[in-house]
Order: structure tokens, then C-alpha cells, then sequence
């Protein structure tokens, strides 16, 4: 079958199937059709919403610079920005059904990051593909070849805060501390899921929805309520150090508002760090930065999954990220798909759902679409 559908996003609040068709395999690549695609709450909506930095201004991937206008010709690389938005999304699964490379096996399920797309043709020399093993639920892969990496990257970041020589265990960075962790969508229950795997002490989760603190707890994390207490000065009650010296060891901000890394940088003991997971559409006018950051000699390092921390790109990868996922994901599956994964709805209601989602007038921690099951 050559005709593939993508999400395209032509406006705010303006989401529909494009088809095309994507004619013969050529040689050298796989061809996969699609059995789960992961929406992510954050990125993706921020396409829908209109607030995507992207949408506004060219990012130049080589002077890794935001300018005004298109600054200069567009490539596949650098589309200029504005509407349409051809392809979004990067929390796939695909079944191979065919290919003309040794790389991959028909009958595989592989993790990609292509976008929301019901089928996709792969260079195996230009594009990452995870294979999923046996016994791990298809569903779960969504999170294997960029969403768990990213929280994944953000232990590594606070483990090479700790560590500053080879770092060769995900959790020397929590292990045995006191873990807090701004928002609980599903970066942030995700980065608390490692974190209390890799032996934290104990892993505190603010935020400031009901539902979301309940599977915090179904986690096993502390859920903080944020709307009934200061969480700074909750959890610098208890956790104490020594004299002058409460708060958390390490934060993971995962919301993506001002008052969130506002709040992060507040609950940190002095010299501590926020390890930040979080993508800001808009400014951040909220973060005082006269106040605990400056008088507390704070830390403040974006963990984003683009790269390792420096000094580590000789051990660490995106493959061994995605590794730890798996690892992470056999051991605690069934409470991730219990818990985490709150939609799964067929491809064709994607459009309608997106916009539901961007507008407000439907809830999710994670949606997945899926294809018919033969």
C-alpha cells in the first residue's frame, strides 16, 4: 500500500488528514505502517494553539539561532515558519511490512520519531529506529525512541552534576536523595518513575491537578498539592539537612510555564540544581531571578534530549537512553499503562481530538492513536 495519511495543522485550531502517496520503496530503506502514535501535550498542541516559537520565528540549526523572519532560503531542514504545519510529532511505533535493507526484518516493531503519519519509508542510515523486544507492549514503545530518553537525559544531567567523571550509572544522581519534580504530565511522572526506580529516597511531585497528584501516588511518589500549600515551604519542613540547609537535592522541571521553574528554584536547597525538561512557548516574566537564584547560588541546566552532558558523549547516547527506557518500561509497564496512558483513540478522530485538546474542552495526560488491529 503506497497512500499514507499525515496531521497537518493549517491554522490555530485547524487540524486534518493529508494524503499522499509515497510510491515505491526505494532501495536501501524499510517501509513501516503505523500502530501507535503518542501526542504530546506540550509540543504538539503548541502547534494547534498558535504559540509555537517555530510558527514566528526561523530557527538556524547551525548558528542555533532564533530570527525574525524567514533569515534566509528554507530548506526541508529549515521550513520557514508559519502554517501549514506538515509534520509534527515524534512518539511512533511501526510495523515493518516491508524492506530492501538488511538493517530491518519485515514483521519488526520499531520506535520512531516521523511524525503523525500512518505509514512512513525509512533510511536506516539517516534516521533513528529503536526495535522493540519481545514481551514489551507495542503501546508502551511510543514513549522508547524520544519521550522516555528525554526524562532519562534529565537523570543523566543530574547525575553528571554529581559525578563529574564518567558517569556510568543512570541514577547516581537521585540515588538515596530527596527527588522533587515540578508537573506531573507525563514527562514529569515519567522522570519520577526513573528516579524511584534508580533508588531515590523519595520522589515529591507538585502540581496542581487532582487526578494528576492521584496517579503521582499510584506511583508511588508524594503528591504536592500545590494549590493548598506553599510546596517551597512544605517540603523545606521536611526535608532538612543541616541548619540553614532544607530543600530538595535536585529538581526536574517539567512544566512548561514561568511559575513552574519559578516554583522549581524555590523548592532547592542552597547550591542546588533544577534540571529543566520543560519547553517555554512564551516569555518568563515570573522567574525572579534576584531572589533564591541568586541568594542560594542556584544551578539552573536544560536537559533537553538535542545532547548528553558534556565530557559524557563517549558513553552516553540516544540508543542507551532509549535502552534505559526499555529497561525502565519491562519493570514498570503495566503501572505505566495503567496509569499514564489515559486515551487510546482511533487515527481517523485524531483531528477532532487535537483540536479538543488545544481548545480546552477535553482532558488528557496521554493520548495514543491507533490503527485497527487485524
Amino acid at each position: 500500500m503506497t497512500e499514507v495519511r499525515r496531521l497537518q495543522v493549517d491554522g490555530p485550531g485547524r487540524v486534518r488528514w493529508v494524503t499522499e502517496d509515497r510510491g515505491g520503496l526505494g532501495e536501501g530503506r524499510f517501509r513501516v505502517e503505523t500502530v501507535h502514535s503518542g501526542l504530546s501535550t506540550g509540543t504538539d498542541l503548541s502547534f494547534v494553539k498558535g504559540t509555537n516559537p517555530a510558527l514566528h520565528r526561523r530557527f538556524d540549526t547551525e548558528l542555533r539561532l532564533f530570527e525574525d523572519g524567514d533569515g534566509g532560503a528554507a530548506t526541508p531542514d529549515q521550513p520557514p515558519p508559519g502554517y501549514p504545519v506538515e509534520r509534527f510529532g515524534y512518539m511512533q511505533v511501526g510495523r515493518v511490512v516491508e524492506s530492501r535493507t538488511p538493517a530491518v526484518a519485515p514483521g519488526a516493531l520499531v520506535a520512531m520519531t516521523y511524525g503523525h503519519l500512518t505509514g512512513h519509508d525509512a533510511d536506516p542510515l539517516a534516521e533513528r529506529f529503536v526495535p522493540l523486544p519481545d514481551g514489551l507492549d507495542p503501546l508502551l514503545g511510543v514513549y522508547v525512541a524520544q519521550m522516555g530518553p528525554i526524562c532519562a537525559n534529565g537523570l543523566l544531567h543530574a547525575a553528571a552534576d554529581v559525578d563529574r567523571g564518567a558517569v556510568t550509572d543512570l541514577g547516581v544522581g537521585v540515588r538515596g536523595r530527596r527527588v522533587a519534580v515540578v508537573g506531573a504530565g507525563v514527562v514529569g511522572l515519567l522522570c519520577g518513575v526513573f528516579a524511584r526506580a534508580h533508588g531515590a529516597a523519595e520522589v515529591a511531585v507538585v502540581d496542581q491537578t487532582a487526578s494528576r497528584l492521584a496517579v503521582a501516588e499510584a506511583f508511588g511518589l508524594t503528591p504536592v498539592d500545590s494549590t493548598a500549600a506553599d510546596p517551597a515551604r512544605l517540603l523545606k519542613s521536611r526535608w532538612r539537612h543541616r541548619r540553614g540547609d532544607r530543600g530538595a537535592d535536585v529538581v526536574f522541571q517539567c512544566r512548561g510555564q514561568a511559575w513552574a521553574l519559578a516554583t522549581a528554584l524555590r523548592l532547592l536547597r542552597p547550591q542546588g540544581t533544577v534540571v529543566d525538561l520543560a519547553f517555554y512557548p512564551g516569555g518568563a516574566e515570573e522567574v525572579r531571578l534576584g531572589e533564591e537564584f541568586h541568594h542560594n547560588g542556584l544551578a539552573l541546566v536544560c536537559a533537553q534530549i538535542g545532547r548528553v552532558p558534556r565530557g559524557l558523549e563517549h558513553l552516553w547516547d540516544r540508543e542507551r537512553l532509549s535502552a534505559e527506557t526499555v529497561a525502565l518500561l519491562t519493570a514498570h509497564g503495566d503501572a505505566v499503562r495503567e496509569h499514564l496512558v489515559t486515551d487510546v483513540v482511533p487515527f481517523e478522530d485524531a483531528p477532532q481530538h487535537v483540536v479538543d485538546l488545544a481548545e480546552g474542552r477535553r482532558q488528557t495526560l496521554q493520548m495514543v492513536f491507533s490503527a485497527p488491529q487485524a
